[in-house]
Order: C-alpha cells, then structure tokens, then sequence
C-alpha cells in the first residue's frame, strides 16, 4: 500500500549519523536520527531535541574537552601530576567512576556535499526545529515532499513514517595518537532506512488547534524527525517521540508452561504510541521563517 509513496519519501529523508565517546573511555557509540530536506536552498526540519542534542550539546562538549585537553596536557610532569589531573578532572565534571560523555560528532547525510556551518531555528513550543545547511557546495538531493494544503486527518486513517532507527555503519574510530574521535573513509557508511505504518488513533491538541497526530504503532528510535505520510506520499507530519501507556493486563507470578517445564513470570503490558508534528505546526514555523516548500494543490 506504500510501496510508491516510501520510494518518494526516500529521497528526501536523509540520516543523522553520531558518535559518541564517554570519559576514560576508548569505545565509540553509535546512533542515528532524521530529517527532511524542505527546499534547494538548503533547508530542512527536524525534532528540536535532535538539534540540542546533537548539534547545541554537541558543541557544548567538543569545546569543554578541548579546554581539558589543554589543561591536562599543560600539568608539569613531575610527582604532582596525577594529583593536578585528578583535581581538573573534578573540576570539569569529569568522574571515573560514572563517566559521561565528552565528544558527540555527527554527519548529516544525502542532502549537501561539503557545507561551512549549519544554523537552526528550534520551536519555542513543540518538538520541531529548522536547519540550514550554509555555503554547500553541491547539492545532493533533489525532489522534496509536498505538504498537505490543510491536514484535516482523522482517526482511522492509515499513514507511514521513514526514518534510520539502525545504525549500521562503521565508518569511525577512535585515534589514540590525538586521543580524538573521527570519521574515516573505510568500512560501511550508510544505514538502511526502515518504515512502519499504523492508523491515526487520536489528535493532540492546544488552546483548540491540533498539534499532535497519534499514531496506533511506535515511532522507532532514530526515526525522530522523519516523514508522517499517505499512500500518496503527502506529508502530513513529522514523527516526534513514543509514548507509553499501561494496559493493565499484568501477569505477576503467573505459572506457565515453557519447553516442558512450569516456570513463574511476570509480565506488565504496554502499548506504545508514536506522537508525530502536525502538519500545520509545521507550515506556521517554515512560514515565520521564510522558508520556501511545496504545497499540496
């Protein structure tokens, strides 16, 4: 039923892709999220807190560590290093004992070819932000969604998401000699997309405008700031976050049968719902900014 409709909405859904590095540590963790290319200028929507998340915390702590780096590699080797470095350590924040992240990078992908910066405008309101890819200098995708002329949407109406909620690439490493995170033009660089439909089961609303469309299935993790569409391929939101509600069938010390043998469980049920941007959020937000997109006719 959405075979055609994906096809279209795959080739303006674009992935996030992210490494992170802890304190003390040499491990690298993956993750991935998503956006939508709006427009040939350079402009895109995502979820607000990818955009805190990964570019505005990201910042944040790229340049602490730095600064710590400096500090560190300034200590006098002498008997009183390692009690310097344990005082900066405290200092900093940085505790061995539960390390927290320091280094966060990521690549936006499938959109623009070498790009000098990136700026946003996150909702002061919901979770939805915009960025604009600045001074890029080739532009690598080329057909963008059609948003819906006025989301009038209701419950029963089947819709699909696209997004990126496994990270499959390996294109990282960490560098000992610069003690440094990076991406490397070795091994696997892409991800693979990933839909899942459901119908609309209820709207959110605020102040008597429709702010939120429900959907009867989850939205995987890394498909935040992926496409809400129709069979048609008309974008009727952005996929935000999952929430979960309790069903109440528990099942506490419950005797079953497993492989021959009675064992006890317990099993508290939940369904999981995913929240998705309504379209007329995001037409008012594109339109305050000034940023161009194609409208249903």
């Amino acid at each position: 039923m959405f075979v055609n409709a994906i096809e279209e909405a795959s080739k303006y859904t674009c992935p996030i892709h992210s490494i992170i590095r802890k304190y003390v540590s040499t491990e690298i963790e993956t993750g991935c999220s998503t956006f939508i290319m709006i427009n040939k200028e350079g402009y895109a929507i995502t979820c607000r807190h990818v955009v805190q998340d990964l570019l505005g915390a990201a910042q944040e702590l790229n340049t602490k560590y730095d600064s710590f780096c400096k500090e560190r590699d300034a200590i006098a080797d002498n008997s009183k290093k390692r009690k310097r470095i344990s005082e900066l350590e405290k200092r900093y924040g940085y505790i061995k004992a539960n390390p927290i992240p320091i280094q966060i990078k990521s690549a936006f992908l499938n959109a623009v070819d070498k790009f000098e910066g990136i700026r946003w405008h996150v909702h002061p309101t919901y979770d939805l932000a915009i960025i604009k890819f600045e001074k890029f200098n080739n532009l690598l995708c080329h057909n963008f969604p059609i948003l819906a002329k006025d989301g009038n949407v209701k419950p029963g109406k089947s819709l699909c998401r696209l997004g990126y909620p496994y990270p499959e690439f390996s294109n990282y490493r960490y560098n000992a000699e610069i003690d440094n995170i990076e991406w490397t033009n070795e091994n696997r660089s892409d991800t693979p997309r990933f839909p899942i439909d459901g119908i609309v089961t209820r709207l959110a609303a605020d102040n008597q405008r429709i702010t939120e469309i429900e959907m009867s299935t989850p939205g995987l993790k890394g498909q935040s700031g992926g496409p809400l569409f129709d069979t048609n391929g008309i974008l009727y939101g952005m996929q935000s976050a999952t929430i979960s509600l309790h069903l109440g069938f528990d099942q506490v010390d419950r005797e079953i049968n497993i492989c021959g043998k009675k064992k006890k469980i317990n099993d508290y049920s939940f369904i999981h719902l995913g929240r998705c941007v309504h379209i007329n959020i995001i037409k008012e937000f594109l339109d305050q900014h000034g940023v161009k997109y194609n409208l249903e006719p």
